[in-house]
């Protein structure tokens, strides 16, 4: 028994999962406290739901994966929860957020994120910012594209945040989109060599630790894949939904359908698929479909998902990004400018 640790301990604990929902207790934060002495484990848990029926299954669970430890003689489980009426519902499905690490003053966040590299989705992620401002939203972007970010250069910007009086990080702001970036805090092309922790703790002050003030929308521009980045932000932050961008071709929605699946494992919400690069329209006029074409919507249909809309190769969106200026902001009455506009609308709508 003396060779169990605290670690033993959540990691049998991760076996439970949340009432209504596919995450554990230990990656939603509820264990509070833990402590181990003479074959005897007790763990202290805080819900912000008032449900007792919740209550009463997380504790039934998590004794009973306590107790499959070696050498576990007597285990205690409390399980602590507001007053009924105060924080979340106490009947239907309770909620393990519940406003827990909510960013004051923001409405809706919304991570952009991709199977792949190269399918464009950080030109969609600042074109669908500031065609969300466009549209009269107060629009933050958050670059978390530690390795490799890209934002800056976009969206036309290059300086450190300020400091506000009680020591937040004050957001830069381009286009009337606030932003923050790793690319904000390095020098020239200086890379980031990090581990997954130091990633983790990053993407938590840029969330927490940034004076964002009050926005309708934060979007969060995801590096490509599935791996740490995009953990740490769903373990960090509630995201009220994930837009999925990916390109025709089957080899880029094979990857699409890992980023898909691993938003629904951690209870994320798929607003939709945009499909970028849909097709090019030569100086004749002839259309012609360089990765194929309907891929995007084809996956949205077998996935139950909404197609937020496609968005074809037009060279004056790479003019943009290349410049500073995206596209909806120096030319949204064009044709490339309304194919980001349309995604935004849609992408509005669907949040209500």
């Amino acid at each position: 028994m003396s060779t169990l640790t605290q670690d033993d301990i959540k990691n049998a604990l991760k076996a439970v999962k949340y009432p209504g929902y596919s995450r554990d207790i230990v990656s939603f934060g509820l264990i509070k406290g833990i402590s181990v002495a003479n074959g005897a484990v007790s763990v202290s848990l805080e819900l912000t739901s008032a449900n007792a029926n919740a209550a009463q299954q997380i504790k039934t669970e998590s004794e009973q994966a306590l107790k499959a430890l070696p050498g576990v003689q007597h285990t205690y489980v409390e399980v602590k929860q507001p007053a009924t009426g105060t924080g979340a519902a106490a009947s239907g499905t309770p909620s393990p957020w519940a406003n827990q690490n909510r960013v004051p003053g923001i409405k809706r966040i919304i991570a952009v994120a991709s199977g792949k590299g190269g399918v464009g989705k950080s030109t969609v992620s600042v074109n669908l910012a500031c065609g969300l401002k466009h549209l009269g939203a107060q629009v933050g972007l958050l670059d978390c594209d530690i390795y490799g970010p890209s934002i800056p250069l976009m969206m036309g910007i290059k300086e450190r945040p300020g400091l506000s009086a009680d020591e937040k990080m004050i957001p830069p702001a381009s286009h009337g989109v606030k932003l923050m970036s790793m690319g904000f805090l390095l020098d020239g092309d200086q890379p980031v060599i990090w581990r997954g922790p130091m990633i983790q703790r990053t993407i938590q002050q840029f969330i927490g630790v940034v004076d964002w003030g009050e926005l309708d929308f934060l979007l969060v521009d995801l590096p490509p894949g599935t791996g740490d980045a995009q953990l740490s932000l769903c373990q960090t932050v509630p995201l009220d939904g994930g837009v999925i961008v990916t390109t025709p071709q089957e080899a880029s929605l094979g990857v699409v359908r890992k980023g898909i699946a691993m938003f629904e494992k951690v209870n994320v919400p798929i607003l939709g698929i945009v499909e970028n690069m849909s097709y090019f329209t030569a100086p004749s006029g002839e259309r012609i479909e360089i990765f194929g074409h309907g891929g995007g919507r084809a996956e949205a249909e077998r996935q139950k998902t909404t197609f937020l809309g496609e968005v074809p190769i037009f060279s004056e969106i790479r003019e943009g990004g290349d410049r500073g200026v995206p596209v909806v902001v120096s030319a949204p009455d064009q044709a490339a400018g309304q194919a980001f506009l349309r995604v935004a609308e849609a992408v509005r709508q669907k949040l209500g």
